[in-house]
């Protein structure tokens, strides 16, 4: 199992620790680092930053929002670094919420996510692979574009750079189990926003026959700490905040898949809370259980018995949302 190193996104303003936390992860041997995105800062130019102070960690999204480009640009943006890297590219894309996408983008959140996943996907492999102009005949992403309000004008186009590898990896972040089947077909590996060791089930039957190549490569937050609750507070912030306002109350994917692994009463409750102004009650409703399955947090050897159960499954990387060098090197050492 790598390690890998998720840095999210920023909140207020930049993050003054995030290079000098992907020069640590580099100089300990983890195997990449992610950057995210929300409605704020976005996920590549922070990246591009980071990719011109390291020299050979691998470069992530996890993940860029579909909505937040065109398939094309967005290849765009992954074959530009991949070349300025040195060929050390992940792409990893998500769809978000009809909240972000429309409160956000302006743009209508699609009435098939799977129809509209797998196009975008085509898209950015067809750019990719570099073999002819791009062409798809989509509902959502159809190119040439031939919609009423086309001027008829349009050509297929292929990329004008060649880019650096056609087999750049594509992850997706999914959670119903439909996305995350599809995902296993389309894509080279799967970005898991909550993952369980010990609820593999929850995703459905198609993590039972991955091929040997698939990347599976869950966020956990990870903390060496002596006080177990207390190190959870972080987890459970995050957690009373995707599940309470990361959505409408009723359409929220996070609410939805703790409610497929157990907390129904529970994510039902931490929306109401959150919804009504109610943020901090809402952070103190996440159970412990919960938010401890998904994390890894405590004293050194807590961790190492946690992290067995971790390499048992399918996962390839464990991307670790980690606060503090100190941790980083407790990992590393232990992995």
């Amino acid at each position: 199992m790598r390690l890998g190193l998720a840095l999210g996104y920023w909140g207020r303003g930049p993050a003054a620790d995030h290079v000098p936390l992907a020069q640590e992860a580099e100089r300990l041997g983890y195997d990449s680092v992610w950057t995210a995105e929300s409605w704020g800062s976005d996920a590549f130019t922070p990246l591009a930053w980071i990719a011109a102070h390291t020299s050979r960690i691998k470069l992530g999204t996890a993940v860029a929002q579909m909505a937040a480009r065109s398939p094309t640009t967005t290849a765009m943006h992954a074959l530009t670094l991949d070349h300025l890297s040195g060929g050390r590219m992940l792409l990893g894309l998500g769809l978000s919420g009809p909240q972000v996408v429309e409160g956000w983008y302006g743009r209508p959140f699609p009435t098939s996510p799977l129809t509209a996943t797998r196009e975008y996907v085509d898209v950015v492999r067809q750019v990719l692979r570099r073999e002819a102009p791009v062409r798809l005949d989509g509902r959502f992403h159809a190119h040439p574009y031939r919609g009423p309000d086309a001027t008829g004008l349009g050509r297929p186009l292929k990329a004008i750079t060649h880019p650096l590898r056609r087999d750049l990896p594509v992850l997706l972040g999914a959670e119903g189990p439909k996305n995350v089947a599809q995902t296993t077909r389309i894509a080279d590996g799967w970005l898991p926003l909550y993952w369980s060791p010990s609820r593999p089930e929850v995703y459905g039957p198609a993590l039972a026959s991955l091929s040997a190549d698939f990347l599976v490569a869950p966020m956990a937050q990870a903390r060496v700490c002596d006080d177990v609750s207390e190190g959870l507070l972080p987890v459970k912030a995050m957690l009373g905040f995707y599940i309470g306002g990361m959505g409408h109350a009723a359409r929220n994917f996070h609410a939805d898949l703790m409610t497929r692994m157990g907390y129904e009463e529970q994510a039902r409750r931490i929306q109401q809370l959150f919804l009504s102004g109610r943020r901090e009650e809402a952070v103190r409703a996440v159970p412990d259980a919960f938010a401890d399955e998904i994390s890894l947090v405590g004293p050194r050897e807590r961790i190492a018995e946690r992290l067995e159960s971790w390499r048992t499954g399918p996962v390839t990387d464990l991307l670790v949302l980690a606060p503090d060098p100190h941790t980083l090197r407790v990992l590393s050492d232990l992995n």
